[in-house]
C-alpha cells in the first residue's frame, strides 16, 4: 500500500536489521535505513556508529533539521551555545540553521538514529564517503578526504569549517 504525495508514491518500508547501504565517513560508519527517495523527500533515517573520540566539527544544515536518538554510548553534544551529553534514550532535536557538532566522550562506541527532515542529506554521505567492506577496519580521514567532504557539502545544505 502506498499514499501519493504530489503524484509520486510514499513507499513502506521495512529494512531488516544490518541492511541499507553502509558508508565509511571520517573514521565513522553511517547505514541510511530510510532514504528521501522512499518518503517523497520528507524524511531520511541513517543509523551510525561512532567510535570513541570522533565526531564532526561544528556545522550548519541550511535545509534540514536534524533529529538524533542515541541507541548507546555518550555523546557530548553542542547545539547552538548549549552543551550537554546523551546517553542511552536521549532524543536530540535541532532545527535547522542551528550550529551544531556532537563527539563521542566515552571509551566505547557510540550507536545513534539520526533523521534529516526534509531529506537528502543522506546523499552527502553516499557521495563524500566510501563503501563499508565488511571485516576491514574503518579507515581514519587525512585532511584530503575531509577537504573533499567540505567541497561537496554545500550542494546539501552543509555550511561548517573548511579544515578539521
Amino acid at each position: 500500500m502506498s499514499e501519493r504525495v504530489n503524484d509520486s508514491p510514499v513507499q513502506q518500508t521495512l529494512v531488516p536489521a544490518g541492511e541499507g547501504e553502509t558508508i565509511w565517513f571520517d573514521g565513522n560508519v553511517y547505514t541510511v535505513k530510510v532514504s528521501g527517495e522512499a518518503t517523497n523527500g520528507r524524511l531520511s533515517v541513517l543509523e551510525s556508529s561512532i567510535p570513541p573520540g570522533n565526531g564532526p566539527p561544528l556545522h550548519v544544515h541550511t535545509e534540514s533539521d536534524e533529529a538524533f536518538y542515541v541507541l548507546s554510548g555518550q555523546l557530548e553534544f553542542q547545539v547552538d551555545d548549549e552543551k550537554f551529553i546523551g546517553k542511552a534514550g536521549d532524543y536530540v532535536f535541532v532545527p535547522h540553521g542551528t550550529p551544531h557538532c556532537f563527539k563521542n566522550v566515552g571509551v566505547h562506541v557510540a550507536h545513534t538514529i539520526f533523521a534529516y527532515t526534509p531529506s537528502g542529506f543522506e546523499k552527502f554521505f553516499l557521495e563524500s564517503g566510501e563503501p563499508a567492506v565488511p571485516n576491514q577496519p574503518i579507515p581514519q580521514w587525512g585532511p584530503e578526504q575531509f577537504e573533499r567532504a567540505v567541497a561537496i557539502a554545500p550542494r546539501f545544505g552543509w555550511e561548517g569549517p573548511k579544515t578539521k
